[in-house]
């Protein structure tokens, strides 16, 4: 398998940037998943699955480290007060501390595609990834089959089928070495209309709990950091 697409998510559950090339560190690619919008109020972080209307913004990282944000109307911001404007309620955005664990909030039955409960859950410190085993992603386009990829928000797209064989094994990728660990549970977020004609579709939620046990993508944790670059192959350890 290659690296058919690389993908960074500078801001939490908004759109992401295609790379050419990416660093990875032991934490994922360089600002990805490195803010993330709070509600002032509740003091809680926001996801899409709970304020779905954060997948019609998008992310980018600046020249200078920093992010913006874009909006549906193309307005370029970091201000908050614009951002608390467009989701309807007062919002900060807020950049990854190692010693703060966000607090989130997700649906008490993931199965569900229009969740009227919700549990609050904590992710990890730092990075706002879900799990702080959750460092990378990677998904093939095997698995994908029809599904556009960007339902999955997956780091690495790879052109090839067998990603779910991957547990448990190292590997190169570019410069960087891998440890793949357990695949992925999916969420409502996976059923969200996104830009780009991509509509709300409750089956894609459903057929991953049917075929593949609510799991789709792996996870990886990163052993040796390094640059990875579209067209890199996944080479096994020992293959």
């Amino acid at each position: 398998m290659r690296v058919l697409e690389l993908w960074r998510y500078p801001v939490k559950s908004l759109q992401g940037e295609r790379l050419a090339e990416a660093r990875i560190g032991e934490l994922g690619i360089a600002g990805d998943r490195r803010w993330a919008l709070f509600d002032r109020d509740t003091g809680l972080g926001l996801t899409a699955r709970r304020v779905p209307e954060l997948l019609f913004g998008a992310a980018r990282v600046r020249a200078d480290g920093g992010v913006e944000v874009v909006l549906p109307d193309g307005t370029v911001t970091t201000d908050e007060a614009v951002l608390s404007d467009w989701l309807g309620r007062r919002v900060e955005l807020r950049a990854a501390d190692e010693d703060v664990v966000p607090v989130y909030e997700t649906p008490a039955d993931e199965e569900v595609p229009d969740p009227t409960e919700w549990l609050q859950w904590e992710g990890a410190p730092g990075p706002f990834h879900d799990s702080p085993r959750i460092r990378l992603s990677l998904v093939s386009t095997g698995t994908l089959g029809p599904w556009d990829r960007r339902r999955f928000r997956a780091n690495v797209v790879l052109d090839g089928a067998g990603e779910d064989g991957l547990r448990g094994q190292e590997a190169a990728l570019g410069e960087a070495r891998l440890r793949f660990g357990v695949p992925i549970a999916r969420c409502v977020m996976t059923t969200r209309p996104q830009p780009g004609g991509i509509a709300r579709d409750t089956s894609v939620l459903k057929t991953i709990h049917r075929e593949r046990d609510g799991l789709l993508a792996v996870r990886a944790a990163v052993l040796a950091p390094g640059t990875v670059r579209v067209g890199d192959a996944l080479v096994l350890e020992g293959g």
